[in-house]
């Protein structure tokens, strides 16, 4: 990882190719991105009125504010409009939609000061998405629903992208999770005891490289890249939204980031909608990536859209 493209003119293949050489993306403000993240100022604001969303902490009980999240989330998860801007934002940024498949639009929140940081809300510590059974090629695309700061971003941490990491992602499986602890996130406000994969050796996190977007603004990296949630020192909860992506022929001949430390099991390919009617990944192509878990009796999939994941 070492260029950041601001606004590239390349083509989506040449796109989704530097991504996975670890390279990051930063696009401007794109009409349906902006009107994502205006209909979803929209539901925010109506479930914390009459507060402002961003310093709402400041002034409800912390379970309070939590529960407001538990109902929020899904919402706008299930919202049509969601997915149509999230279509609306793929297409104006050149993929072609007849092959890419996403997953649905989730809102995360990253409070200031500690005042929430598990279950619902949970700042997520350095981890690779690939540790939680993404495929190799999945893209990762992040937009800010109001402005944020450097002190309440994401960062990255660079010198990981070729340097293995022991971690416990050998004990996460996908099914397992979706059938036993996604639902259970708001229920963890003080701490959240899911088991998901850490870091099992100490990591240097600096050098970090932290993006601020504009409002409706996105950001685009690979699913390998070691990110975090940044401690928010900022006085204010940053909301933002993130989905993901995948190309059909990079999902069929393997291509992708790296695997240089992932361990886990199950895939999460079962949770891509298609751009141009939102129909799933076709069984057999998806069944070439699970593996003996997804057989078992106890765990019957069902494709999530990680409503209260946080």
């Amino acid at each position: 990882m070492n260029t950041i493209y601001f606004d590239s003119s390349a083509s989506d293949d040449e796109r989704r190719g530097e991504i996975y050489t670890g390279q990051l993306f930063v696009h401007s403000p794109c009409p349906s991105g902006i009107a994502l993240c205006e209909h979803a100022q929209e539901m925010i604001e109506e479930a914390f009125a009459p507060l402002d969303p961003e310093t709402a902490q400041d002034h409800l009980p912390v379970e309070e504010f939590a529960g407001i999240l538990a109902e929020l989330k899904p919402k706008f998860i299930h919202h049509p409009k969601s997915k149509q801007f999230v279509r609306g934002i793929l297409g104006e940024l050149g993929c072609d939609l007849e092959q890419t498949y996403f997953d649905v639009p989730r809102m995360r929140t990253a409070t200031s000061g500690g005042y929430l940081t598990s279950g619902i809300a949970y700042a997520f510590h350095p981890h690779r998405d690939t540790w939680y059974s993404a495929p190799f090629c999945q893209l990762n695309w992040w937009l800010p629903i109001y402005p944020v700061v450097s002190d309440n971003v994401m960062a990255f941490h660079p010198r990981y992208w070729s340097q293995p990491v022991r971690n416990g992602s050998r004990e996460y499986n996908y099914y397992e999770w979706n059938a036993t602890s996604r639902k259970e996130a708001a229920k963890h406000v003080k701490k959240d005891t899911r088991k998901q994969p850490h870091a099992e050796e100490p990591l240097e996190l600096d050098p970090q490289t932290r993006i601020v977007c504009d409002v409706g603004g996105v950001m685009i990296f690979s699913a390998a890249h070691m990110h975090s949630t940044v401690p928010n020192n900022s006085g204010r909860t940053r909301l933002s939204i993130d989905f993901r992506t995948v190309h059909i022929a990079d999902v069929v001949e393997r291509k992708g980031g790296p695997n240089i430390d992932s361990e886990c099991t199950g895939t999460t390919l079962r949770d891509y909608l298609r751009g141009t009617d939102l129909e799933h990944i076709p069984e057999e192509i998806v069944a070439s990536y699970d593996d003996q878990t997804h057989d078992r009796g106890d765990l019957v999939f069902e494709p999530q859209p990680a409503g209260t994941s946080g």
